[in-house]
């Protein structure tokens, strides 16, 4: 699958004025500063690429490629980036790492992109990472949490968007030590880095008493296609809260299997799956009553938010450009941030549209505001921190929509995994 978002030149006949009327302004003015475009830029484009798994198993996230297509639509609906339009080109990955890698070659080599940005997905990224870093494209705004994209010294050419799975787990930990320390938890968790990061981080959270509060742990594997005997295990190892590590189908799985047995531990999703249209409605939202998760963004379906301007601007968004995305709108808020902080970085390019500027621009965001973030929580990088956001708030679910609770935490992101 192929998504393009640009506007095709003028007439030769326009094109030839334009760039003779330039030419006499450029002779005019020679202190005007000289533009610089490398791979990818011209005087009237800007192509940026990405994978997404519109297909597979995690074909839900596939909302995302369409998200942000329709955000660079309006960017160049609206005149582009300092005059420039957007080309996007979007390919399925169906979520399999060596497939990312086939098509990430692609962009680079054979559309020769200024930029992989938001690709989803924590294996399919860390497949091509050391590609990207290799050919020095920049891989920004990833769609995943993992704590690897905070490794500017080892990958200074990737950075990640998301909070730190690390240090979500970490907050889920001190949350569970202050409301149910003596809890018999078990650990559901997907048989890769996303999965993984999210254990270590609920270990270092609990410190000492991790080894006796945790009682099970089970892993699955993307390729199962169903997770229910391993929920089935945990309710007979006496477990009284779970942890389910898991993308949205598997979390949807282990929510309605909770469910069919008739039992109530506490149970905790993460931030990534607990999207109202893509896991809770296929769960049934009478399932998914009390569960826990953390959120660093507003909610498109909470009421509260219905005439707050940044909200204001992303439901008409919704409305003109992804109408279909209504029924899973959290989802499509997560495409839409990342894609306006993409051209937040862009339009701090100005006219030095080159890889090495990219990325300094990406490292160089400041208490930027985005229509979707939390009251509070702004977009911040730097040369040596590529965690974009680490703040976020609890949140549980009641009747049809989730409630926020407590104060906004501040998340230790570590710096690089070695």
């Amino acid at each position: 699958m192929r998504i393009t978002t640009t506007s095709r030149a003028a007439p030769a006949a326009a094109s030839i004025m334009a760039a003779f009327a330039a030419a006499i302004a450029l002779a005019a003015s020679p202190a005007l500063a000289q533009k610089t475009y490398g791979p990818g830029a011209s005087d009237t484009e800007i192509k940026i690429g990405n994978t997404v798994p519109y297909s597979g198993p995690a074909s839900a996230y596939g909302i995302l490629g369409k998200s942000y297509a329709a955000y660079f639509k309006k960017i160049n609906d609206e005149g582009g980036i300092n005059g420039r339009k957007i080309v996007f080109i979007s390919y399925d990955d169906a979520y399999s790492p060596p497939k990312t890698v086939e098509q990430t070659r692609k962009l680079v080599e054979s559309d020769e992109v200024m930029a992989i940005v938001g690709n989803v997905g924590t294996a399919a990224n860390a497949a091509i990472q050391k590609y990207v870093n290799a050919k020095k494209t920049p891989q920004l705004f990833l769609a995943t949490g993992a704590t690897r994209w905070n490794d500017p010294k080892q990958f200074p050419w990737t950075m990640g968007w998301l909070p730190s799975y690390h240090a979500e787990a970490a907050a889920y930990a001190k949350y569970l030590l202050k409301e149910k320390p003596d809890a018999k938890i078990g650990v559901f968790y997907q048989n890769d880095d996303f999965g993984k990061d999210y254990v270590k981080g609920l270990k270092e959270g609990l410190g000492d008493k991790a080894s006796t509060m945790i009682v099970m742990e089970t892993s699955y594997e993307v390729s199962e296609p169903t997770v229910d005997s391993h929920i089935v295990k945990l309710k007979a190892a006496g477990v009284d809260t779970i942890f389910s590590f898991a993308t949205g189908k598997f979390a949807a799985q282990s929510i309605k299997k909770v469910a069919e047995l008739g039992w109530k531990p506490l149970h905790i999703v993460p931030n990534a799956s607990s999207s109202l249209g893509s896991v809770l409605r296929p769960a049934g939202l009478e399932n998914a009553q009390d569960v826990v998760s953390a959120t660093f963004a507003k909610d498109p379906t909470d009421p509260q938010w219905k005439d707050d301007p940044g909200m204001l601007k992303f439901y008409a968004y919704v409305e003109k450009y992804i109408p279909e995305g209504k029924a899973m709108e959290s989802t499509v808020l997560s495409g839409y941030s990342i894609a306006q902080t993409m051209v937040e970085a862009l339009k701090q390019c100005g006219d030095d549209l080159t890889h090495e500027n990219l990325m300094k621009q990406a490292a160089n965001l400041k208490n930027v505001q985005l229509d979707g973030l939390l009251p509070g929580v702004t977009v911040n990088t730097s040369p040596t921190d590529f965690s974009p956001i680490d703040q976020f708030q609890m949140m549980s679910f009641k009747g049809e929509r989730w409630q926020r609770f407590g104060e906004i935490i501040k998340g230790e992101t570590p710096t690089a995994v070695r």
